[in-house]
């Protein structure tokens, strides 16, 4: 039988935004928060151990940023959509992001439903509105 949440990984050196995106996340019905990371390096590891059906990157992390950890991300797990959800979203930055593997690019200063919206769309879930 198919599982009827799908999982998710969050990746941000700010834990407030973890915080809050795993209570969004949490909040829906249909995702599961498998995990967080707040650099690339630490993503890398626990997106190895938890095998999440989707990642959603910040951008600007130390250690580790997330264009870094992306270009690692696409080479193990090749299937998991990439969600580059940063402050910094201009057209350089989608870019680059498409470049290291992103599937979408979400600007931290919209609603945080587009973000849900995208991960769906991305997983190809039905609309739960």
């Amino acid at each position: 039988m198919a599982r009827l949440t799908k999982s998710v990984l969050l990746v941000d050196d700010n834990p407030i935004i973890r915080r809050t995106l795993h209570r969004v996340f949490e909040s829906q019905a249909d995702f599961d928060v498998c995990g967080e990371a707040e650099n690339g390096q630490e993503a890398i590891e626990k997106a190895s151990q938890l095998s999440p059906d989707v990642i959603v990157l910040d951008l600007s992390m130390p250690v580790m940023n997330g264009l870094d950890a992306a270009r690692v991300l696409k080479r193990m797990a090749p299937t998991v959509p990439l969600i580059l959800f940063s402050s910094f979203t201009d057209a350089l930055q989608h870019e680059m992001a498409e470049t290291a593997g992103f599937s979408a690019v979400i600007s931290k200063a919209d609603n945080v439903s587009v973000l849900i919206d995208k991960t769906r769309h991305l997983l190809q879930m039905p609309d739960r509105h």
